[in-house]
């Protein structure tokens, strides 16, 4: 398991590393694509995030609905199946570790990562649906419509493209075994381990079951189970967020004021990383931003093109209500709850385990920068307090250098001696083999939004943190319900309906494995596979963005939604 995780960290690092050199950073080619094709998008569509958001909640609500139109599900169902994989662990989790590594103005690039994601949303979208395809005949758990880039690739850019769309098939369903699958199955292991001491194994077979018994039954169960799901489980966590912003109100604008002027002047994530550089940030924002809302991802659309429509466009203008919800509400609530509450500062009382976890050696580059390096041979201590030798790296929790080591949870006999990084134990000067030692550090993750809950909320008892661990636990499975769908219809775009069972079979079984692989490698291969998939969709929707300018403007040249299902006539 550690030779896969170096793995995984090495190709990361090849991967963050190809991009646009500025200085001595590098702006990610992830960074450049989304955000270059979210703008070009807005400006070639007319900024219709801003202008049709509105028809995309009627929409949503459900009054334009004919359920004798071609489809699985209605638009209700197909954005809550698409919210429930999008709002997940990113909102939790993501978040968090955007705020922990590149300080509070990673959440101003976020909001920019919505922003021109939705009209990205809007295209894919819509582009799902005019290129879907309909089989009435299909048996129900294998779903009668068949949806996603994969299709407007080959059928919108011409058969000479066939090749992008089976690599975009091939590299979404790796991507959900991954980001939504694993991180989502990690994340609930790692809380539920925290809380309540469940072993790992534990938590995935549970999760594994769950997750089976919505997902065999195909789009209409995930669909009914995610249309109530969804919304609980966001009215849950944004009742909780709300009260703990309502009671700090009067820091809200100065944190506001610090999260703008953080975003082009950062001075600090709390790992080191931000200090001075804001590429940082910006790298930290774009990329929990997009695990977040999924926008360019290429995944939504898949749910989406499942709706019961004949307008594209009707389609398209539901999707834009997701980053909104997402990222702009849901994003936000946690982003201002760490802020406010200062835990996003804070080191509190960790137990280290000398042999993994979330354990790594930093050392400081020529910029100020704590970058990720290879354990030293040994680390020498002296009363608690670590002494590497010139250039060595440094004992890090969350990639923060430890300040001080004790060997009691109390933390009262501080430790000395040598910790050596090969054998996962720290050896004291009396002879005593330790293989966990503590001490304080930052959290990240979604313990760090347990902590701004479970403080934000202390003034009315100590269940705060409960509401973090109960949001983990809906959205990790919310998540991994709905991204199973994206994947079989990879799966029966590459290998025919035949290919559905087995792929939904693998992927409970990447439930159960998800939650036993290290948290960091978890998230590492998350980003793998975003940084893949995006590039082929992306570049599909500029290419036939013509195509959807012009199905927009004819949709709402017509309008539609103004006539009655029974006999077309005009509305009064």
């Amino acid at each position: 398991m550690e030779t896969l995780e170096q793995l995984i960290r090495t190709v990361k690092f090849y991967i963050d590393s190809f991009g646009i050199p500025v200085g001595e950073q590098v702006v990610p080619l992830k960074v450049v694509a989304l955000l270059g094709a979210g703008l070009f998008l807005t400006a070639r569509l007319g900024f219709v995030q801003m202008r049709r958001l509105g028809h995309g909640f009627a929409v949503t609500s459900g009054r334009y609905d004919d359920p004798d139109e071609p489809g699985d599900v209605s638009h209700f169902q197909a954005l809550t199946t698409a919210l429930s994989a999008t709002v997940g662990i990113g909102n939790i989790a993501g978040a968090a570790w955007a705020i922990h590594y590149g300080g509070p103005g990673a959440l101003f690039w976020m909001w920019m990562t919505a922003l021109l994601g939705a009209a990205t949303k809007f295209s894919e979208v819509t582009l799902a649906q005019r290129y879907r395809d309909v089989h009435p005949e299909a048996r129900r758990h294998e779903g009668t419509v068949a949806g996603g880039p994969m299709y407007y690739i080959e059928r919108g850019l011409g058969e000479r493209w066939r090749w992008m769309a089976l690599f975009f098939a091939v590299a979404l369903g790796f991507t959900a075994f991954i980001a939504g699958n694993a991180v989502q199955a990690n994340t609930l292991a790692d809380t539920l381990e925290s809380n309540f001491g469940t072993p790992n194994v534990v938590t995935g077979l549970l999760a594994a079951s769950a997750v089976a018994a919505v997902i065999l039954g195909g789009i209409t169960r995930i669909g009914k189970v995610t249309a109530i799901l969804a919304p609980l489980m966001a009215a849950v966590y944004v009742f909780g967020a709300l009260l703990i912003i309502l009671m700090n109100a009067g820091a809200v604008a100065p944190t506001f004021a610090l999260i703008f002027r953080e975003a082009f002047n950062p001075t600090a994530g709390v790992a080191g990383t931000g200090v001075g550089v804001l590429l940082v940030t910006l790298n930290w924002g774009v990329n929990r931003g997009l695990f977040s809302n999924e926008a360019g991802q290429g995944s939504a659309p898949i749910a989406h093109a499942a709706a019961k429509t004949e307008e594209p466009v009707s389609e398209g203008v539901v999707g834009l209500v997701e980053p909104f919800i997402d990222t702009i509400v849901i994003v936000t609530m946690t982003c201002l709850v760490i802020i406010i509450t200062g835990v996003h500062d804070d080191r509190v009382p960790s137990e280290f385990t000398l042999g993994g976890g979330d354990l790594t050696y930093v050392a400081t580059a020529p910029d100020g920068a704590l970058r990720e390096a290879a354990p030293p041979t040994g680390i020498r201590v002296d009363e608690g307090r670590q002494e590497p030798g010139p250039g060595q790296a440094a004992f890090a929790w969350h990639d923060v250098p430890v300040d001080r080591f004790y060997v009691d949870e109390a933390q009262t006999v501080p430790f000395s001696g040598t910790i050596d990084p090969g054998r996962g134990v720290a050896t004291a000067a009396d002879g005593t083999v330790y293989t966990v030692l503590y001490g304080d550090a930052p959290e990240g993750g979604a313990p760090l939004t347990q902590l701004g809950f479970q403080r934000g909320l202390r003034p009315l008892g100590d269940w705060g943190g409960m509401i973090v661990v109960l949001s983990v636990i809906l959205f990790a499975l919310s998540t991994a319900i709905a991204w199973s769908y994206y994947g079989d219809r990879c799966a029966a775009y590459l290998f025919g309906a035949r290919a559905i069972l087995p792929y939904r079979l693998v992927y409970v079984g990447m439930v159960f494995i998800g939650a036993l692989i290290a948290p960091t490698a978890a998230w590492d291969l998350g980003d793998i596979a975003l940084g893949i998939v995006i590039l082929p969709n992306l570049l599909a929707l500029v290419l036939l963005s013509g195509e959807t300018r012009a199905l927009m403007d004819s949709y709402f040249e017509r309008k539609p939604w103004l006539r009655r299902r029974a006999g077309r006539e005009p509305a009064p």
